[in-house]
């Protein structure tokens, strides 16, 4: 038992792979939020969730919800809602880490997440058929949906293999799932605010790959740059001695007659010195 903990506790938090990191987080909100609605009267944890820690469409309560574009992304409202996405960040977040770095990874997840919920309250303040003022947004979709779509765009024909489908190529699949989100922003929708979600964290994962495929890392100002060191200077030592000319006479002759690269290492040394002088 201690063996399969001490493993499990390696993958989620201590193996550097930010996917599995994710994964463990979310795990671990889903089960205190859960068990804290055990200890609150009937629906109250929802209210608490909704009040307090899901972004608000509402741009009047940012300044005092801030926080929440962060929050967010680690509640869900259900097991198959936490389910779904988990899947899908585990397995487009390490095929996503086959290709491209750990950084480019965080940019991605946490670009998508603000992106999408950025173009959810977008659309509910501009459209007169939503209500801005009671929505708010919760779920990691948005983060993995920038994973999914950027991984898609980076290899395209890359090949899954889907239960009753086959092996599916990511480009199709990604098409799909774009598909349905579209066809899912209507007014009359149950999870409008989650599809605005799902395109803004796809476009955000489209574009980041293919400012990367231009030459340009969104991601460039998590390298660590190297520590510069500081040497103290010294002033060079004086020859002792000036060098003797006629010994670079005797060095230079011979140079011409069997070429630089028969010189001893001697000879070679004193020419080398005598040039600096």
């Amino acid at each position: 038992m201690n063996n399969n903990f001490g493993d499990l506790r390696y993958r989620f938090f201590k193996s550097g792979n930010p996917a599995m990191l994710y994964i463990a987080i979310n795990i671990i909100v889903f089960i205190v939020v859960g068990v804290g609605s055990l200890f609150l009267p009937a629906n109250m944890g929802d209210y608490y969730v909704n009040e307090y820690l899901a972004f608000p469409a509402d741009i009047a309560q940012w300044p005092f919800r801030f926080y929440t574009i962060v929050s967010y992304a680690f509640l869900h409202g259900g097991l198959l809602h936490i389910l779904f996405n988990l899947l899908w960040l585990y397995w487009m977040g390490n095929l996503f880490l086959d290709f491209l770095k750990p950084r480019q990874f965080q940019v991605v997840y946490w670009g998508g997440a603000i992106v999408g919920a950025l173009a959810f309250a977008l659309i509910f303040n501009l459209s007169p058929q939503l209500d801005s003022k009671n929505a708010t947004l919760i779920g990691a979709s948005a983060a993995v949906m920038a994973i999914f779509s950027a991984i898609a765009t980076l290899v395209p024909n890359y090949s899954v293999r889907l239960l009753l489908f086959g092996d599916v190529r990511l480009k199709y699949l990604l098409l799909v799932y774009v598909l349905i989100d579209v066809v899912g922003v209507t007014p009359r929708s149950m999870n409008i605010g989650g599809n605005l979600a799902h395109l803004g964290g796809a476009l955000f994962g489209f574009i980041y790959i293919k400012s990367l495929q231009r030459g340009t890392d969104l991601s460039s100002f998590l390298i660590k740059k190297p520590k510069l060191k500081v040497i103290k200077n010294e002033k060079p030592k004086q020859k002792s001695a000036a060098v003797n000319q006629v010994e670079i006479d005797a060095i230079l002759d011979k140079i011409s007659k069997s070429g630089y690269e028969n010189l001893t290492a001697k000879e070679k040394q004193t020419l080398f010195d005598a040039s600096k002088n």
